[in-house]
């Protein structure tokens, strides 16, 4: 788990009444921007304190957008485990399944696909996940997804 954020400070911030899911900035909410700086202590400090796991915002969307397109595999398991909306699209990445895809997170994708994750979604610049994978050099899971059903 790598950090170099302050998470004393903002639980010290959270403590004192700052709410967790204020909206604004480049990021969209504290979550997103903890995750796009790889602050996954500060992450799932937020999520304890009650941050909202499926609020849109901001450069990657949803939360798990941003762990999925930065390789936070840990976090991603915590958002999913916290309710988190796989499906969910962005502008830019679509589903956080295209957006792990398209930043060769091969290990999420298989995450994110063996939690019921729609293969099949279009949106974003990748239109689709497989299109996402094509494109990127990642080599498709397609067993895990027979295995699946989906």
């Amino acid at each position: 788990m790598r950090s170099k954020g302050h998470p004393d400070t903002a639980e010290l911030l959270i403590n004192k009444g700052a709410d967790v899911n204020i909206q604004g900035g480049e990021y969209g909410t504290a979550l997103h921007a903890a995750l796009s700086k790889g602050h996954t202590d500060i992450a799932e400090l937020l999520i304890d304190k009650g941050a909202d796991v499926n609020v849109q915002g901001g450069h990657y969307g949803t939360a798990l957008h941003a762990a999925s397109s930065k390789g936070h595999k840990d976090i991603a398991e915590l958002l999913i485990n916290r309710g988190a909306n796989m499906n969910v699209q962005s502008e830019k990445y679509g589903t956080a399944l295209q957006a792990a895809l398209s930043k060769g997170h091969k290990d999420i994708a298989k995450l994110l696909i063996n939690n019921g994750a729609d293969v099949n979604i279009w949106g974003g610049l990748d239109e689709a996940a497989l299109l996402a994978a094509s494109s990127r050099g990642v080599r498709a899971t397609l067993s895990s997804v027979q295995r699946h059903g989906n």
